[in-house]
């Protein structure tokens, strides 16, 4: 779970990557950044992404652009079904590259725009997403050499998409001074602990550091508080469990680390402006008509 620099390498004649990446096990917390753009589209799986300084939920037919050198890492929850594995297909290419053809091309100036908005990381409509959808897993089953047009074709339509959200608040360029390596050692404990009672003496002990110079770092590099940081993870892993089941929301509450039922509604209100019962009601309908396979394209 050590946040890294990924290092990406296209296939011999070809000017972008890709990855159609298949796991039983689940999608793990890996933090890890490049300088490249990337589209991922998600499939059979549910949990959280987390995109800089943005946590959120994620179901199947999730597409998200993530900007360059922006750190961000899925975890799953659950598959739709169990039978088959999480699935996500993955599109990596460099900002110069786009830009280039954007540049000489006055058609694909939108990608260019698009890109721009992006450098924080954008999550599509579900409308996009599901007319994306058909055209992406198309372009991973075609020949190598008609890809490249088929990647250029999905970030146009993606283009004309003016509702999708954009995720953190700002692009997050991982730093290289040393304090690199006591930033990933607190992630690392939260993400391992988050339901437990974690105290900011604990994570201060973890980055050695006191706790008011704990506070500074991961403001520095989180854009928010500990505190803050720790509720949006807790309150992430609710609404997945919130879609994904049919657990009864006091013992949903506390397998998240909330003591009180009252506190937990209380920041599930505040940061989702629903409440447990109601985002269930909202977005676990929509989770079983999935399932069911009833809605096109999911």
């Amino acid at each position: 779970m050590k946040p890294f620099l990924e290092r990406l390498r296209p296939e011999p004649g070809a000017s972008w990557a890709m990855l159609d990446r298949r796991l039983d096990a689940g999608i793990p917390f890996q933090w890890h950044h490049h300088p490249e753009y990337e589209l991922t589209l998600t499939l059979n799986s549910r949990g959280e992404r987390f995109i800089g300084d943005h946590i959120g939920s994620y179901g199947d037919g999730d597409l998200v652009l993530v900007g360059p050198n922006l750190p961000h890492t899925w975890r799953s929850g659950s598959r739709l079904d169990e039978a088959k594995p999480h699935r996500a297909l993955v599109m990596w290419f460099l900002p110069g590259w786009a830009e280039v053809l954007s540049a000489s091309f006055v058609e694909l100036h939108g990608i260019r725009g698009m890109l721009e908005r992006g450098a924080g990381g954008l999550a599509f409509s579900p409308a996009a997403a599901q007319s994306a959808r058909p055209l992406i897993e198309a372009l991973f089953a075609a020949p190598g050499d008609e890809r490249l047009l088929a990647l250029f074709r999905v970030l146009n339509m993606l283009s004309r998409d003016n509702t999708a959200a954009p995720l953190a608040s700002r692009a997050l360029v991982p730093s290289a001074d040393p304090d690199r390596g006591r930033i990933d050692r607190v992630l690392d404990h939260i993400h391992l602990n988050y339901a437990g009672d974690l105290s900011v003496d604990v994570l201060a002990d973890v980055a050695a550091l006191s706790p008011s110079g704990l506070h500074r770092l991961f403001r520095r590099h989180m854009g928010m508080a500990v505190s803050d940081y720790l509720i949006r993870m807790r309150i992430g892993e609710a609404c997945a469990l919130l879609t994904a089941t049919q657990k009864p929301i006091a013992h949903i509450a506390g397998e998240v680390g909330y003591r009180t039922l009252a506190n937990f509604n209380r920041q599930f209100l505040s940061l989702k402006t629903l409440t447990p019962r109601a985002y269930r009601t909202r977005f676990g309908a929509q989770a079983r008509t999935d399932r069911s396979g009833t809605a096109a394209g999911y």
